[in-house]
């Protein structure tokens, strides 16, 4: 599968998951939203639909894509037609930097996780191996990373994701997507 990271270069480059990543040949760079390949799967947090093995023929034909870019600046980013975004249901990052914080996920995460969630286990453990904290990621949402994957769709997704939020377990109310 091709695997295309958007650098947007706002991240120090001594901390940027995705240049370790590229590196390491897991992954291409690209500097302009242009060059995102057409039809891809965008990792998208904006996204209405979430990431479901559903999305897993249209990676497999057009890539994967992912943004690496401040979260401060993700308004700015006005992509181009073509791709199809897809929001990542709620995970826990393992990164140094936002270790244990909810859906702040680094760009090796994020990309692990959808690996996961479209089929690709093996895959997803292999993009966080340049890392020290890489297999962390994994065992902190190994269990939520395998009831996404069984998901059939982006709506079932977001009803397993609903046990993971936190006070959710507890609530009665039914509430939105």
């Amino acid at each position: 599968m091709r695997i295309v990271v958007y650098d947007a270069g706002q991240c120090d480059p001594r901390k940027c998951t995705a240049r370790r990543l590229r590196k390491f040949g897991k992954v291409e760079l690209v500097s302009s939203l242009r060059e995102l390949p057409r039809g891809a799967v965008l990792l998208d947090p904006r996204a209405e639909k979430a990431l479901s093995r559903e999305d897993g023929e249209a990676a497999e034909r057009r890539g994967l894509a992912a943004l690496d870019c401040s979260w401060k600046r993700l308004e700015e980013l006005v992509f181009p037609r073509g791709l199809v975004p897809r929001a990542l249901p709620y995970l826990v990052a393992a990164n140094p930097t936002h270790y244990g914080r909810p859906t702040t996920l680094s760009t090796a995460e994020a990309l692990s996780a959808a690996l996961f969630i479209l089929g690709h286990r093996e895959e997803a453990g292999e993009m966080l191996r340049p890392f020290k904290w890489g297999p962390s990621f994994l065992e902190l949402n190994l269990r939520r990373l395998e009831e996404y994957a069984g998901a059939a769709d982006s709506g079932e997704v977001l009803r397993i994701q609903r046990k993971f939020l936190p006070g959710e377990a507890t609530s009665t109310s039914s509430g939105g997507t």
